[in-house]
């Protein structure tokens, strides 16, 4: 059986941050990121996600951080403060194991906590298993913008599923 901590992340997280998530940066069009990224700058997007007083979790696996779920604003206007948009990856060594869910329903206990009142998820489409775990969650679809990514030389469409927290 697995040992798993839930907790909050620091700059000292973002170098193994960084190894989960610049795999995706570089072989998937699940994140429009092209350029891998630096373990300074992940620091520093862990402290702006903290400045705005939004969770950035890691989830630990025997010791070893298995994948990270934030929220951080929807948008900067103010009528937007209580709406936020979430982001979940997962070291491709733990996927299927019911831990994405785990660390998901982590981030949005979290958010109860915060006066969040809608959650929206933006998921590179085709994602199955995204769209399987926000659907899960109880997300429902609520937009899908076509061809509004290029990577890999492909167009990539987009779609937005909104959970609403009910404050």
């Amino acid at each position: 059986m697995l040992s798993t901590h839930l907790r909050l992340a620091s700059a000292a997280d973002a170098a193994s941050i960084c190894a989960i998530y610049n795999p995706y940066v570089a072989t998937t069009a699940i994140t429009f990121e092209e350029e891998a990224v630096t373990p300074q700058d992940m620091a520093q997007r862990i402290a702006d996600v903290g400045a705005a007083n939004l969770p950035w979790l890691v989830l630990e696996v025997d010791g070893r951080i298995a994948g990270y779920a934030y929220a951080t604003k929807w948008r900067a206007r103010s009528a937007y403060r209580y709406s936020v948009e979430s982001t979940v990856y997962l070291d491709r060594a733990f996927a299927g194991q019911g831990l994405g869910r785990l660390l998901y329903g982590a981030l949005l206990d979290e958010l109860r906590k915060r006066e969040v009142h809608v959650v929206i998820g933006g998921i590179a489409l085709p994602n199955e298993s995204s769209v399987r775990l926000h659907e899960k969650l109880g997300f429902l679809k609520v937009a899908h913008f076509t061809e509004v990514g290029m990577k890999f030389g492909r167009w990539i469409d987009v779609g937005y599923w909104e959970l609403r927290l009910g404050q």
